[in-house]
């Protein structure tokens, strides 16, 4: 169990590498990963059932004690991200299957890789578990809402059919991780440090099967995408960091909004384009997926480095004063 343990702790720690050689595998080589197409949604499931399993009462602690900084959290990521996207399909013309996939993964959740993100930035976690609780929980009923307000001038939109997909993708697998973690509770504390193992495989795998499929669209459109899928996620960073500053929250919390805002779900992104638009409207997604697990640990490792460099030269000021004293 410890050698999991350490090969689960090693995936974790080397997410975007793997990210990034799987999806550079799977553009040159599609054939390798186009199998695993129909089992996006499985896969997706099984993270989502994952995150049910991980979580408990204490991770919604936050919402009480600090309603505010988790609400700016859910309405940031519902708000900034939906429209930036919004405002660059519009700013580039885009065509209507491209305009759709950036709306699409603008509109949905924070992704779980942003709460490792938020712990390596030296952020608030707690936070930034709440919310991605949070805005995961509710994402049935908010990105079907905002999809359709936001991107039917370019193709129709079916919200009650995408309602019903990020139900039995999301909502049933995290209640049902959760019925167990009650039900089998010592079982699921031994188990639990196997899950990451789990979702970066998942997530590798998705990633890995959304390129396959739209190798050839990429090809054409990847490098317009790829920059609009970069000021997409450079701006939800940005904004999200502001908006938690405007409203005075800590700076460890202004961390945890920040990440929680820039990174998504893309994964859920990409199986919603597959199964109610087309391929070509996954490719956003795809390379969201890439991208923002490229920026997301860049960035919580410069915050980290930071925060460890400020106690440094906190716990070097204590000790002098001690001293002089």
């Amino acid at each position: 169990m410890k050698t999991v343990e350490r090969i689960s702790k090693f995936a974790g720690d080397t997410f975007a590498i793997w990210v990034v050689v799987v999806a550079t595998i799977s553009f040159f080589v599609p054939s390798a990963f186009t199998w695993i197409a129909p089992y996006i949604s499985i896969l997706l499931g099984i993270i989502m059932f994952g995150m049910g399993l991980t979580l408990s009462l204490s991770d919604f602690k936050a919402l009480l004690k600090t309603p505010k900084s988790v609400i700016i959290g859910v309405l940031a990521q519902f708000i900034i991200m939906p429209l930036v996207a919004y405002a660059l399909a519009n700013l580039f013309n885009l065509p209507p299957q491209a305009a759709v996939g950036v709306i699409l993964v603008g509109c949905c959740p924070g992704g779980t890789a942003s709460n490792v993100m938020t712990f390596l930035a030296k952020g608030n976690t707690a936070l930034s578990v709440a919310v991605t609780s949070i805005s995961t929980l509710i994402a049935p009923f908010l990105t079907p809402t905002l999809t359709l307000l936001l991107a039917s001038k370019w193709l129709p939109v079916s919200p009650s059919s995408m309602f019903q997909s990020i139900l039995e993708i999301v909502l049933v697998p995290i209640v049902l991780g959760l019925v167990v973690k009650a039900l089998f509770k010592k079982q699921v504390e031994k188990s639990v440090t196997v899950l990451p193992l789990v979702s970066v495989v998942g997530i590798v795998a998705v990633a890995g099967a959304v390129v396959a499929l739209n190798s050839a669209q990429i090809a054409k459109t990847g490098l317009l995408i790829m920059l609009i899928v970069i000021l997409h996620n450079g701006f939800g960073l940005l904004l999200g960091f502001l908006a938690a500053k405007f409203l005075r929250l800590d700076y460890p919390s202004q961390k945890a909004i920040s990440i929680e805002v820039g990174m998504q779900n893309s994964g859920l992104g990409a199986a919603l384009a597959l199964a109610h638009f087309s391929p070509a409207a996954a490719v956003p997604s795809a390379i969201f997926s890439v991208w923002h697990n490229i920026s997301g640990p860049l960035l919580a490792t410069w915050w980290g480095k930071r925060a460890a460099k400020a106690e440094e030269v906190k716990k070097t000021n204590s000790t002098s004063t001690r001293i002089h004293a």
